[in-house]
């Protein structure tokens, strides 16, 4: 299937935007050879900057496939910005969908005109502290099993140094280096012909991005974590320390306001106790009382006798 021309829009696009990235970022780009000369296919890539999708789209610009990022149906309505998201080919998803294939139908529609789709698979910004790639969405292994087109694997590291994730202020200088590596395609040959089932997408999702980290990883000439930071867990997790430390916390201000020392029992409990002391310190005393009146009779009762016989 022959490629598709460029356009306008994307040609306007470029002339915008590279002279800006040529003078802002080098360039280490590597595996162009992966990237398809014809027929749809899909690119699922890292999300490590907001300056990102600009860099990747460069490198992809050159290899002379464009790519068509998937953006919220929104963007596409009206104004420059619908024009220009219409006039590029960008892919607008229907998140209002209930229906998940539904969501993903224009891109489906693209790579079966032949076009290449970027797929951010991570649907955001990666949240590992270290910048690897984290736990995925499901949207691009759907759209390839649903198609059978291939995927492509693109690592990219770079533009995080620019601008780090979530930063305001981009790191300028020294003038950072873009390292983009693509990989061979990947095989989810064994997840054809069976139910798109969540088990079945997740595992095939897991397999796009442990290529993805695997490029990564020889970018950055270090290993990934072996389990990809998974936000959804942190957040329980997080949840979980924080319950602890207020629960921590109630009982350290119980105990400050009894006035007791740390480790000593506070409330009923100790008001049990110390009626217990006090019951058992009455009882003594009354044993040592008694104890005191009986021998005072038994002296008098003694004095008395001898006083009998001295008579």
């Amino acid at each position: 299937m022959p490629r598709r021309r460029i356009g306008f829009w994307y040609r306007f696009a470029a002339v915008l935007c590279k002279p800006w990235l040529v003078v802002l970022i080098k360039r280490d780009w590597r595996g162009m050879e992966h990237i398809p000369a014809d027929g749809g296919f899909i690119t699922a890539v890292n999300h490590n900057s907001h300056v990102d999708p600009f860099a990747y789209a460069h490198f992809q610009y050159n290899s002379g496939r464009v790519p068509r990022f998937l953006a919220k149906s929104g963007l596409f309505k009206e104004g420059f910005v619908g024009a220009a998201m219409r006039g590029t080919g960008q892919i607008p998803v229907y998140r209002e969908s209930t229906d998940a294939l539904s969501a993903f139908r224009a891109a489906i529609d693209a790579v079966e005109r032949g076009e290449c789709v970027a797929f951010y698979p991570e649907g955001t910004l990666t949240r590992d502290p270290d910048g690897w790639p984290m736990t995925a969405k499901t949207g691009a292994a759907r759209v390839a099993l649903q198609t059978r087109c291939p995927v492509i694997p693109v690592a990219q590291w770079g533009a995080n140094e620019l601008l780090p994730p979530y930063a305001r202020k981009p790191d300028l200088l020294p003038r950072k280096t873009h390292h983009v590596l693509a990989g061979p395609p990947v095989d989810l040959t064994r997840f054809y012909g069976h139910e798109m089932t969540p088990e079945l997408l997740k595992e095939a999702t897991e397999v796009i991005m442990a290529a993805v980290t695997a490029q990564l990883e020889e970018i950055r000439g270090e290993k990934a974590p072996e389990r990809p930071y998974d936000p959804r867990r942190e957040r329980i997790e997080q949840r979980r320390r924080t319950q602890a430390e207020t629960a921590a916390d109630a009982g350290l201000g119980s105990g400050a306001a009894t006035g007791a020392e740390p480790g000593t029992e506070t409330g009923v409990g100790a008001a049990v106790d110390t009626d217990a002391a006090a019951n058992g310190a009455q009882a003594k005393g009354a044993e040592i009382n008694g104890a005191e009146s009986g021998h005072a009779r038994t002296s008098h009762a003694k004095s008395s006798h001898k006083g009998e016989n001295s008579k």
